[in-house]
């Protein structure tokens, strides 16, 4: 792929929602140790709203993520949820603000039931009655983990595992849910599953920021999509941009 093909891309950011953004990442540097990745990103999201990053690995998308959630070195720029900056906050602190992050490859505690992974997930935040009744709560989201309650978690498939992951955001109850390319390694049936799951959150008003490779399935769930290339914004917008020339021919084989 040749960077100018990306780099000529027009920057659009349409404002998508009439909400207040949760989420507002202004003008954002960042990197690893002496290492830049990303430069001057910007971007926002509200509650109700499913917004995703796609782009070439190495690209960045990660790293915003883990910007949001204290994990790299920031060089410059602002991160805010609900108008308060939280660049400076453990992530201990991130997670009683209702902050969840999802990294790659469906991390839960392997050796640890279902039930115990949600009731460790809930500790943070919760008394054990009032766990309780989350958990309850959250499992009429995830009705297929009812089943699994005892069973340990590295003997469910890949979609329970992810289930479980997301389940223990819920138990945390995510207002804002960081999601590093949930589906991977999902078969096709078990994406879909997931993205109706990520609706019916959003539904919820969770407002979700989510790292994405599928680039087609991206931009039919999301409500906004941005572009990532060398570690900047190139392109942004709604539904219409997988009719965009650069995403159908880069991206899409068009």
């Amino acid at each position: 792929m040749k960077n100018n093909q990306l780099t000529a891309a027009k920057v659009d950011d349409p404002t998508l929602t009439n909400k207040e953004p949760l989420l507002v990442i202004k003008s954002l540097s960042a990197g690893y140790g002496k290492s830049l990745v990303i430069t001057d990103v910007s971007l926002h999201v509200a509650p109700g709203e499913i917004v995703a990053m796609i782009g070439p690995n190495g690209a960045g998308k990660s790293t915003v993520l883990r910007s949001v959630f204290s994990i790299t070195t920031l060089k410059g720029g602002e991160i805010l949820v609900g108008n308060e900056v939280i660049t400076k906050l453990s992530a201990v602190d991130l997670v009683r603000k209702h902050i969840i992050y999802v990294n790659q490859g469906k991390v839960v505690f392997q050796n640890l039931t279902v039930k115990e992974n949600l009731e460790m997930a809930g500790s943070l935040i919760y008394k054990k009655k009032e766990l309780a009744a989350k958990i309850e709560y959250v499992l009429s989201i995830f009705p297929a983990l009812k089943e699994k309650l005892r069973s340990r978690t590295f003997a469910l498939s890949g979609g329970q595992q992810q289930q479980v992951a997301l389940a223990r955001g819920l138990v945390q109850d995510a207002k804002l849910l960081l999601l590093d390319e949930p589906t991977l390694g999902l078969s096709p049936v078990l994406q879909q599953d997931l993205f109706e799951k990520l609706i019916m959150l959003s539904e919820k008003n969770v407002a979700i920021l989510m790292v994405e490779q599928n680039v087609r399935s991206a931009i039919k769930h999301a409500h906004r999509t941005y572009l990532l290339e060398n570690g900047k914004i190139v392109l942004t917008g709604g539904k219409e941009i997988i009719d965009n020339d650069l995403i159908k021919k880069v991206y899409l084989g068009g």
